[in-house]
């Protein structure tokens, strides 16, 4: 199972947010880009990095901070938050960002995420699937929409998606245990890679995921309370 941890960036800060809410946030570092470094000396293999401003602005707002972080690490990194064009996949890929995370745009023209799979690559590709109570939310999880989440994914393997990134909504920032039972059926029914996000507050909680199992893990909240040391989680779960 691949870790990923995790960096939400507001007002160009790290934070974390409970359940989505924008005004519900805790700020853990003004310099986020020292926050990716600890990850890589611990041993982290990639980054996911969010921009929480430009997934409410639906454009990308924290992209100096985004910048600053891939020129100051040596491993990959994966970019979600605002990205409803080509051209700002193409900015992001520019910048050095591994791949990007396409949310909101998935949900309202899958034909873009189409031409953006055909364009870059599945491996440059991944869509974000945000879901509370099975539905699909949208616009920095602000909007619910009509969306089942499995239906959505399924939508996005036929026109060549591979990796999604679920995150259960209910749960984020809440360390209160991931949806195991949506995230199992995710997996089940899709057979796609699927990294599961949000609850994650223990090594049970990673014990419990590896064990559905998804393809990897993103970690937030857990770390920066010292609930998970993630140079022990990256031994364990990555064999390093």
């Amino acid at each position: 199972m691949k870790l990923f941890p995790a960096i939400d960036i507001k007002n160009g800060q790290c934070v974390r947010l409970r359940q989505g809410q924008f005004h519900d946030v805790e700020v853990y570092s003004q310099v986020p880009v020292n926050i990716a470094k600890s990850f890589q000396a611990a041993g982290a293999a990639f980054i996911h990095i969010v921009d929480l401003d430009g997934a409410l602005a639906g454009h990308s707002v924290n992209e100096d901070v985004i910048k600053s972080i891939v020129e100051n690490v040596s491993i990959p990194v994966e970019v979600g938050g605002g990205i409803r064009t080509v051209k700002d996949i193409e900015n992001k890929l520019r910048l050095g960002v591994s791949r990007v995370i396409i949310g909101t745009k998935a949900v309202e023209n899958p034909q873009f995420v189409r031409e953006a799979v055909a364009d870059f690559g599945a491996d440059r590709i991944v869509v974000g699937i945000d879901a509370k109570n099975g539905m699909v939310a949208t616009d920095g999880w602000e909007k619910l929409s009509n969306y089942n989440a499995v239906q959505l994914a399924l939508e996005m393997k036929e026109i060549g998606v591979r990796t999604i990134i679920y995150t259960d909504i209910a749960k984020d920032g809440m360390l209160s245990g991931p949806n195991i039972e949506h995230t199992r059926e995710m997996v089940e029914k899709t057979g796609m890679d699927i990294i599961a996000s949000g609850g994650v507050s223990s090594m049970k909680d990673l014990d419990d995921l590896e064990s559905i199992p998804v393809y990897g893990a993103i970690i937030g909240k857990a770390l920066y309370e010292k609930r998970i040391y993630l140079e022990e989680a990256v031994k364990k779960y990555m064999g390093s």
